[in-house]
């Protein structure tokens, strides 16, 4: 049985984040727990460590640790909580963005199309739209909008027509209803990489991780005390160019912005020009790992 999630950038992530064990710190993303064990690890008696996450299943996951409290939550609302909770803010805050290894491998969530399973592709399995929702109501250019823009799809004007004309004949309720209705779109030498673009598109619009990702990046930024950090790691050019543009700006657009005496509106500082990426050693014992970008800022 595959492990919950192998963490990403695990020891240099957390090397980055902790640089005060008695701190308060939050992983945005639980997961499988790992990035957040690694974290109690660093941490003294009087560290504290927050995890929001807001897939049911990863509840299993939580952390018998008197030092450590997981939100049944989306991560874009972390500053509701830090102005709660914590009011003199976070020394850290950790997002490993993307879809856990047990989404992708639980044929039943439809994030895959390894499995012919339902087209569900949910984060929270409470929510009301799934992506068999949009194929099946979605007009064609707005399909067509979504495979440009969150899956930079090749051809994305030809997949979308295809889906629109399939489902006339057979509603589109699989993730196998889905592949054969695009199947003429497919090329024979990139079928996987192709249909994992159109998946990807189909699974940001269904969470609406963009948006999400946009709204923790602002809460992030107001939560942290001054000096604290905040360690992103993305897994596509989407997420990597909004994070990049955020940590530069303050804004995930990129506009340089600046208030009355010419200073740029931006709350953090990035560290380091360029992202750190994984090792080929860990790239060959999870393959997963081979997009991921990790990205670190510190609050001015």
């Amino acid at each position: 049985m595959s492990p919950y999630h192998d963490p990403v950038l695990l020891k240099p992530s957390v090397d980055a984040l902790v640089t005060n064990p008695d701190g308060i710190y939050a992983d945005a993303t639980l997961g499988g727990g790992g990035h957040s064990r690694e974290i109690l690890s660093r941490l003294s008696p009087k560290g504290r460590l927050i995890a929001f996450d807001r897939d049911s299943d990863a509840l299993a996951n939580a952390i018998e640790d008197k030092r450590f409290s997981l939100i049944h939550n989306n991560f874009r609302f972390i500053h509701n909580y830090t102005l709660l909770n914590f009011p003199e803010g976070l020394d850290g805050i950790l997002a490993d963005l993307g879809v856990s290894s047990h989404q992708f491998d639980t044929a039943e969530r439809g994030f895959s199309f390894r499995y012919d399973a339902p087209l569900d592709m949910r984060m929270n399995v409470q929510g009301d739209k799934t992506a068999a929702d949009i194929v099946g109501s979605y007009t064609q250019n707005e399909l067509e909008k979504i495979l440009k823009v969150y899956g930079e799809v090749d051809n994305a004007h030809k997949v979308a027509g295809l889906i629109t004309a399939a489902r006339q004949q057979k509603a589109i309720l699989t993730t196998g209803d889905l592949r054969n209705a695009i199947a003429a779109a497919l090329p024979s030498f990139a079928e996987h990489k192709f249909l994992a673009r159109v998946f990807q598109a189909l699974r940001i619009e269904v969470n609406q991780e963009m948006r999400s990702l946009e709204k923790f990046l602002e809460g992030a930024a107001a939560s942290l005390k001054k000096g604290g950090r905040l360690v992103v790691i993305t897994y596509h050019s989407l997420e990597d160019r909004m994070v990049k543009n955020f940590f530069r700006t303050g804004n995930t657009e990129g506009e340089l912005r600046k208030d009355v005496f010419g200073r740029i509106c931006a709350p953090l500082k990035p560290l380091g020009s360029k992202p750190a990426l994984p090792s080929e050693e860990e790239i060959a014992l999870n393959t997963r790992a081979r997009s991921a970008k990790m990205r670190v800022a510190e609050k001015l």
